[in-house]
């Protein structure tokens, strides 16, 4: 199972699975020319589009992606705020409740954010399973056989910055990972089967992602990924 980041921030979000040639989008939150062209203008391929809550950095496009024939997935909760009336066709899922898009079995379990219902993702085809989580200050559970991981580290304590409006920082530590809690997130897992951990949304102004990285590779020995629009992957 290939996991790619395309797009990862507060100012759009957007990664695509590939399974043997079946294929999933997770979040629609840039432009649907965006999501086009980082699908090589193949939308149709596509099987289905989960979304994680209603925030417009994850679900901008979902009306277009809707319109282009893939397959809505989200919580009640997300398309009731994220709807505001339009008749919006979607498939509703719930946590801890399983369900399959062709060879993908996906369970939702409930991510602690600022929104209505939403959602974290495990993932599982064939051997693989993925571990998808982000916009959540904290993941309550555990996930056994994990091949994947793709998770949220916004902010650190040591990054944050001194002069930070108050409002804004009791925000992102109400809604938004901090490496020192993904450290201890790792610790109570068990990774002796990952093989990869993608760093999502990582802020501008409060994240350091060399620091991120070498900090998750160091405590875990897994390789880190982490996309930037500048400088491209590390």
């Amino acid at each position: 199972m290939e996991f790619r980041q395309h797009y990862s921030g507060s100012t759009g979000n957007l990664y695509t699975i590939d399974y043997n040639g079946e294929k999933l989008l997770i979040e629609a939150g840039v432009t649907i020319d965006r999501i086009r062209k980082a699908t090589n203008f193949s939308l149709h391929e596509y099987c289905g589009c989960l979304i994680t809550h209603e925030h417009k950095d994850h679900c901008k496009a979902v009306m277009d992606i809707a319109m282009a024939g893939v397959q809505v997935y989200t919580s009640e909760g997300t398309m009731v705020t994220m709807n505001k009336g339009k008749c919006l066709p979607y498939v509703r899922i719930e946590a801890l409740r399983a369900f399959s898009i062709g060879s993908f079995t996906i369970l939702p379990f409930e991510i602690e954010h600022d929104a209505q219902e939403p959602l974290g993702f495990l993932i599982q085809a064939g051997k693989d399973k993925l571990l998808f989580a982000t916009d959540t200050y904290f993941v309550r559970y555990r996930f056994p056989g994990l091949t994947q991981i793709a998770i949220e580290c916004n902010w650190s304590e040591e990054s944050l910055s001194g002069d930070i409006d108050k409002a804004h920082e009791d925000r992102l530590r109400r809604s938004h990972l901090s490496l020192e809690r993904l450290k201890k997130m790792l610790s109570a897992n068990d990774l002796s089967n990952v093989r990869e951990i993608h760093l999502l949304h990582v802020s501008r102004s409060n994240g350091n992602k060399d620091m991120f990285i070498d900090e998750i590779e160091t405590l875990t020995g897994i390789p880190v990924y982490c996309v930037d629009e500048k400088r491209g992957w590390r």
